[in-house]
């Protein structure tokens, strides 16, 4: 009976992380180029009580097993596109592709993004184009990118290529074109906050998007919105509270059961 406690037990706690995911997804539905998220299980080790085997055409054919509960072993990212929403801010980029933006972090350590609502910050060296956190955009040569142009005259074109139109009206390469780098395996990157990825040896080494067949291209003046679709998660939202009342009500269950058996009188 005991058994039966722990087992339900592991399927609240199961839950809960579900419960936990969901929530913020939920949280992030308006969240510039979140990627939504769900969570995998795998059950537990069982007892085996019998085994299955045949010998000289008798035996039993199949196991008497029973299992110990369930474990969440990952938390999966979609890395489907959201939606584009149009801001026609010059400054305002979305990737239609698998590229990611790449970004100084705070430790001096390359990260990268999907999101693309950037800003000019002013310095002695000129315009530096930056995070809404003020973190370096790098270029594709993992450069820092500083201007001294008017913004509302600025041109990115669908490759991140940078360039502004004069007072002539004719188009002026700046030279500097901004970085976008895949990965072999972009689920394993570690989400750090703020919008932000870091690669690992699971994610593999980042690669510039040129040199990795397919093309991610950049829209100016549009922003990726949330993959979050609000219904769908409701819906997985309501599943794992029933599921989470389920298992209480078997370790409710399992409870009475052992008072029975300790108020057996002989």
């Amino acid at each position: 009976m005991m058994r039966a406690l722990w087992t339900a037990a592991s399927g609240m706690v199961a839950q809960q992380l579900n419960v936990d995911v969901i929530s913020n997804n939920l949280t992030n539905v308006n969240t510039t180029g979140f990627k939504k998220e769900r969570v995998e299980f795998k059950d537990l080790l069982y007892q085996t009580m019998e085994r299955a085997y045949i010998l000289e055409d008798q035996g039993k054919p199949v196991n008497l097993q029973v299992g110990f509960g369930v474990m969440p072993v990952a938390t999966v990212k979609n890395f489907g596109t959201g939606n584009f929403e149009k801001t026609d801010n010059p400054l305002d980029l979305a990737i239609d592709g698998e590229g990611f933006f790449m970004v100084m972090g705070p430790t001096g350590k390359i990260q990268y993004t999907r999101d693309g609502s950037f800003k000019f910050s002013i310095t002695e060296e000129g315009s530096k184009f930056t995070t809404s956190d003020g973190f370096p955009v790098l270029d594709d040569t993992g450069n820092e990118i500083v201007l001294n142009t008017d913004v509302s005259k600025l041109n990115i074109s669908s490759s991140g290529e940078l360039s502004y139109t004069d007072e002539t009206g004719a188009i002026v390469p700046l030279g500097q074109s901004i970085g976008l780098v895949k990965f072999p395996n972009r689920y394993g990157l570690e989400s750090t906050g703020r919008n932000l990825y870091s690669e690992n040896s699971a994610s593999g080494f980042a690669v510039n998007d040129a040199e990795s067949g397919t093309r991610s291209t950049i829209s100016q003046g549009y922003l990726e919105s949330s993959n979050v679709q609000t219904v769908e998660e409701m819906v997985k939202l309501i599943v794992a509270q029933r599921a989470y009342e389920i298992n209480s009500k078997a370790i409710q269950a399992a409870d009475e059961m052992l008072g029975m058996a300790n108020n057996l009188k002989r």
